[in-house]
Protein backbone atom coordinates (compact mmCIF):
# COMPACT_ATOMS: atom_id res chain seq x y z
CA UNK A 1 0.00 0.00 0.00
CA UNK A 2 1.20 3.17 -0.76
CA UNK A 3 2.64 5.53 1.60
CA UNK A 4 -0.41 8.69 1.96
CA UNK A 5 1.67 11.90 1.93
CA UNK A 6 3.39 10.22 -1.33
CA UNK A 7 0.36 9.26 -2.99
CA UNK A 8 -1.10 12.96 -2.61
CA UNK A 9 2.36 14.37 -3.48
CA UNK A 10 2.55 11.59 -6.87
CA UNK A 11 -1.12 12.59 -7.91
CA UNK A 12 0.21 16.75 -7.48
CA UNK A 13 3.26 15.36 -10.04
CA UNK A 14 0.35 13.84 -12.47
CA UNK A 15 -1.03 17.35 -12.62
CA UNK A 16 2.27 18.82 -13.34
CA UNK A 17 2.86 16.28 -15.99
CA UNK A 18 -0.06 17.18 -18.03
CA UNK A 19 0.50 20.56 -17.69
CA UNK A 20 3.83 19.78 -19.31
CA UNK A 21 2.24 18.00 -22.05
CA UNK A 22 -0.37 21.50 -22.05
CA UNK A 23 2.70 23.35 -22.93
CA UNK A 24 4.67 22.06 -25.00
CA UNK A 25 1.62 21.53 -27.19
CA UNK A 26 0.73 25.07 -26.88
CA UNK A 27 4.42 25.76 -27.64
CA UNK A 28 4.18 23.58 -30.93
CA UNK A 29 1.05 25.02 -32.37
CA UNK A 30 3.52 28.61 -31.91
CA UNK A 31 5.73 26.78 -33.51
CA UNK A 32 3.70 25.61 -36.21
CA UNK A 33 2.36 28.67 -37.26
CA UNK A 34 5.20 30.60 -37.24
CA UNK A 35 7.48 29.37 -39.61
CA UNK A 36 9.55 26.34 -37.42
CA UNK A 37 7.90 23.23 -38.41
CA UNK A 38 10.21 21.64 -37.63
CA UNK A 39 10.41 22.57 -33.74
CA UNK A 40 7.28 22.13 -34.20
CA UNK A 41 7.75 18.57 -34.51
CA UNK A 42 10.19 18.43 -31.99
CA UNK A 43 7.81 19.57 -29.41
CA UNK A 44 5.09 17.52 -30.60
CA UNK A 45 7.08 14.91 -29.67
CA UNK A 46 7.85 16.15 -26.23
CA UNK A 47 3.81 16.35 -25.90
CA UNK A 48 3.67 12.91 -26.50
CA UNK A 49 6.55 12.22 -24.07
CA UNK A 50 4.75 14.45 -21.40
CA UNK A 51 1.65 12.46 -21.44
CA UNK A 52 3.82 9.18 -20.83
CA UNK A 53 5.39 10.40 -17.96
CA UNK A 54 2.07 11.05 -16.90
CA UNK A 55 0.76 7.98 -17.23
CA UNK A 56 3.46 6.04 -15.75
CA UNK A 57 2.71 7.63 -12.60
CA UNK A 58 -1.20 6.91 -13.21
CA UNK A 59 -0.15 3.43 -12.74
CA UNK A 60 2.21 3.58 -10.53
CA UNK A 61 0.07 5.10 -7.73
CA UNK A 62 -2.74 2.46 -8.86
CA UNK A 63 -0.60 -0.73 -8.94
CA UNK A 64 0.65 0.15 -5.49
CA UNK A 65 -2.99 0.75 -3.91
CA UNK A 66 -3.32 4.43 -4.46
CA UNK A 67 -5.51 6.50 -6.58
CA UNK A 68 -4.81 8.24 -9.56
CA UNK A 69 -6.50 11.97 -9.41
CA UNK A 70 -7.00 14.38 -12.06
CA UNK A 71 -7.00 18.17 -11.60
CA UNK A 72 -8.64 21.28 -13.61
CA UNK A 73 -5.64 22.93 -15.26
CA UNK A 74 -4.71 26.40 -16.15
CA UNK A 75 -4.48 27.16 -19.72
CA UNK A 76 -0.64 26.82 -20.79
CA UNK A 77 1.04 30.22 -22.51
CA UNK A 78 0.01 30.76 -26.02
CA UNK A 79 2.93 33.26 -26.74
CA UNK A 80 6.01 33.89 -27.23
CA UNK A 81 8.63 36.42 -28.96
CA UNK A 82 11.32 33.70 -30.85
CA UNK A 83 11.92 30.28 -31.10
CA UNK A 84 15.24 31.47 -28.35
CA UNK A 85 11.90 32.36 -26.02
CA UNK A 86 10.01 29.23 -26.30
CA UNK A 87 13.03 27.12 -26.03
CA UNK A 88 14.27 29.61 -22.70
CA UNK A 89 11.01 28.40 -21.49
CA UNK A 90 10.94 24.77 -22.26
CA UNK A 91 14.45 24.88 -20.16
CA UNK A 92 12.98 26.93 -17.26
CA UNK A 93 9.85 24.43 -17.32
CA UNK A 94 12.54 21.31 -17.28
CA UNK A 95 13.91 22.93 -14.26
CA UNK A 96 10.84 23.32 -12.58
CA UNK A 97 10.07 20.01 -13.45
CA UNK A 98 13.49 18.52 -11.72
CA UNK A 99 13.05 20.75 -8.71
CA UNK A 100 9.58 19.19 -8.24
CA UNK A 101 10.91 15.39 -8.60
CA UNK A 102 14.00 16.04 -6.56
CA UNK A 103 11.37 17.18 -3.79
CA UNK A 104 9.24 14.22 -4.23
CA UNK A 105 12.19 11.69 -4.16
CA UNK A 106 13.57 13.71 -0.54
CA UNK A 107 9.56 13.33 0.25
CA UNK A 108 10.09 9.25 -0.23
CA UNK A 109 13.32 9.90 1.68
CA UNK A 110 11.17 10.69 4.61
CA UNK A 111 8.58 8.94 4.65
CA UNK A 112 11.08 5.47 4.20
CA UNK A 113 8.72 4.52 0.82
CA UNK A 114 12.02 3.36 -0.97
CA UNK A 115 9.70 1.79 -3.64
CA UNK A 116 8.51 5.12 -5.03
CA UNK A 117 11.97 6.67 -4.66
CA UNK A 118 13.81 3.65 -6.78
CA UNK A 119 10.89 4.20 -9.28
CA UNK A 120 11.72 7.89 -9.78
CA UNK A 121 14.91 7.19 -10.82
CA UNK A 122 13.85 6.99 -13.86
CA UNK A 123 12.50 10.58 -14.04
CA UNK A 124 15.40 12.15 -12.06
CA UNK A 125 18.18 10.78 -14.57
CA UNK A 126 15.54 11.56 -17.52
CA UNK A 127 15.86 15.12 -16.26
CA UNK A 128 18.99 15.24 -16.30
CA UNK A 129 19.11 14.44 -19.85
CA UNK A 130 16.08 16.87 -20.85
CA UNK A 131 18.07 20.45 -19.30
CA UNK A 132 20.84 18.96 -21.16
CA UNK A 133 19.39 18.90 -24.60
CA UNK A 134 17.43 22.17 -24.08
CA UNK A 135 20.84 24.03 -22.85
CA UNK A 136 22.24 22.34 -26.40
CA UNK A 137 19.69 23.83 -28.58
CA UNK A 138 19.73 27.26 -26.71
CA UNK A 139 23.39 26.93 -27.23
CA UNK A 140 22.92 26.56 -30.76
CA UNK A 141 20.08 29.28 -30.96
CA UNK A 142 22.42 31.37 -29.08
CA UNK A 143 25.04 30.86 -31.72
CA UNK A 144 23.23 31.63 -35.26
CA UNK A 145 21.58 35.11 -33.32
CA UNK A 146 18.78 36.27 -35.68
CA UNK A 147 20.73 35.14 -39.16
CA UNK A 148 17.70 33.27 -41.11
CA UNK A 149 19.76 30.34 -42.57
CA UNK A 150 21.56 29.48 -39.20
CA UNK A 151 17.79 29.00 -37.64
CA UNK A 152 16.31 27.26 -41.00
CA UNK A 153 19.48 24.73 -40.29
CA UNK A 154 18.18 25.02 -36.46
CA UNK A 155 14.67 24.35 -37.29
CA UNK A 156 15.66 21.01 -39.56
CA UNK A 157 17.72 19.89 -37.20
CA UNK A 158 14.97 19.41 -34.89
CA UNK A 159 12.96 17.91 -37.29
CA UNK A 160 15.30 15.10 -38.11
CA UNK A 161 15.15 14.72 -33.70
CA UNK A 162 11.61 14.20 -34.63
CA UNK A 163 11.76 11.96 -37.15
CA UNK A 164 14.55 10.26 -35.23
CA UNK A 165 12.78 10.39 -31.50
CA UNK A 166 14.90 12.19 -29.96
CA UNK A 167 18.36 10.16 -30.89
CA UNK A 168 19.92 13.12 -33.00
CA UNK A 169 21.98 15.26 -31.54
CA UNK A 170 21.39 19.63 -32.19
Amino acid sequence: MINEKVETALNEQIKKEEHSARLYLSMAIWCEVNGYPGAAAFLYDHTNEETMHQMKFVHYVNDRGGKAVLFNLEQPEGKFDSLMDVFEKVLQHEEYITASINSLYGLTVEEKDYTTGNFLQWYITEQIEEESLMRTILDKISLVGQDKAGMFHIDKELEGMAKNKGTATV
